[in-house]
């Protein structure tokens, strides 16, 4: 899945959400249960998301929404073989976005 987010510190929850196509009770949820996501709370409770957490995110959502595992299996999955599937996804991530750039040029034949 490839996301549109401007290049900015923090991003809000709804933010997030709209780039994700889900609600923002899932973020905060996924929040909650996987500790690899530390958004900063402002003194309103506001969360604001980094650029990191946002990656931390995608990963959780190829895992948990395209790949079918449970969030059990997601957990156990990230700290067992977190580089092998950080690589891995990184790969997916760039032919993607080389096959979203194939179908852009032949739109435009």
């Amino acid at each position: 899945m490839h996301i549109e987010l401007p290049e900015k510190r923090y991003y809000g929850i709804g933010e997030v959400a709209r780039a994700f196509d889900v609600n923002t009770s899932l973020i905060r949820f996924w929040e909650k249960e996987f500790d690899v996501i530390q958004p900063k709370k402002n003194a309103k409770g506001n969360r604001k998301f980094t650029p990191k957490d946002v990656q931390n995110l995608q990963l959780i959502y190829h895992l948990v929404k395209e790949r079918g595992f449970t969030l059990e299996g997601a957990k156990t999955h990230l700290r067992e073989e977190k580089q092998k599937t950080l690589s891995n996804f990184e790969i997916i991530q760039k032919l993607e976005r080389i096959k979203a750039e194939l179908i852009k040029i032949k739109s435009q034949l």
